[in-house]
């Protein structure tokens, strides 16, 4: 049987702060595989994140097929619009939320997992970053500063977190991401400049796996999912529309599960797709292949008849 095997490996996964997102269906999915996995939390997410860990909030979604529970090995607070400590404001480093957190940047928590793993002690890291402080608003009411935080959080931060993370991996380390549909065609009520950042997630992918590539033998790619209703989602404002939107056209009608999204990481990381890099995979029911709305539009035999 070929199955998925990533026993002896450690991953990191940054932007988990609940059970609800593609962040945590991959953490588990990589744990499902054999993997031992840490996460890293945004500041203002880590105490509530931790405390529902406590108090079992999260312990049926964290029970695994094997019948045990999924335990993160590390959850380090991680906030990837700083690449080092001394690029945080003074001001937001000594508010209550930050001041007693050791160091979130990613240059930090690069440090940190060195430190607790060593050299080569990561094999696969997990970018489920966005943030688009203005993302209700359209391209043309979107303000520089809105525009270029989108960039930085969902985009840029991948290039950090390559720079920073690659030198601590093995030969055949694996970076994956997720990125969405409006990259590369418009979804209005997407705005703010997110569909900018994915876009420039896309390409940054694309160069990345050149040069991480040879310069530390690891793998880049990522994976555009459909839309779905986490938490982090939820913020658009239109979520549902969008889902239901892509069950009406899509090739498959079912709604897109997290799950799936966490199989096909798992893949990705995973020795089976060495040869992979430089990728991104549609995981979206097939949506990304339709040219032409199906529900609203009548068949030629529909057409026809009238």
């Amino acid at each position: 049987m070929l199955a998925i095997d990533l026993r002896g490996k450690r991953a990191f996964v940054a932007g988990v702060a609940d059970d609800g997102g593609f962040g945590f269906a991959i953490a588990k999915a990589l744990a499902e595989a054999g993997a031992k996995v840490s996460v890293g939390t945004w500041p203002p997410a880590l105490g509530i994140c931790t405390t529902m860990l406590e108090r079992g909030k999260l312990d049926k979604s964290l029970e695994l097929s094997s019948g045990d529970k999924l335990a993160f090995e590390k959850i380090y607070p991680l906030d990837a619009d700083f690449d080092t400590e001394a690029d945080i404001p003074a001001e937001l480093r000594q508010s209550k939320r930050y001041r007693d957190l050791p160091d979130p940047s990613i240059q930090g928590v690069a440090e940190r997992l060195r430190a607790d793993f060593g050299e080569g002690g990561v094999d696969i890291v997990v970018h489920s970053l966005a943030n688009g402080p203005e993302v209700k608003k359209p391209m043309l009411e979107t303000s520089r500063k809105g525009y270029l935080a989108a960039i930085g959080v969902s985009a840029y931060s991948y290039i950090s977190m390559v720079q920073r993370l690659a030198p601590l991996m093995p030969r055949g380390g694996a970076f994956l991401a997720l990125t969405y549909m409006a990259s590369e065609r418009v979804i209005p009520g997407y705005g703010g400049g997110m569909s900018s950042a994915k876009a420039a997630l896309e390409s940054d992918t694309r160069t990345l796996s050149y040069e991480a590539g040879r310069r530390w033998g690891v793998r880049v790619n990522t994976i555009s999912a459909g839309p779905y209703a986490s938490r982090a989602a939820s913020a658009i404002g239109f979520i549902h529309d969008m889902i239901a939107y892509c069950s009406a056209n899509a090739p498959l009608t079912d709604e897109l599960e997290a799950h799936e999204v966490g199989s096909t990481a798992a893949f990705l990381c995973s020795p089976l797709a060495s040869a992979i890099t430089g990728t991104t995979v549609y995981v979206d029911k097939g949506y990304h292949a339709m040219g032409m709305a199906v529900a609203s539009v009548a068949s030629p035999t529909e057409r026809a008849a009238k």
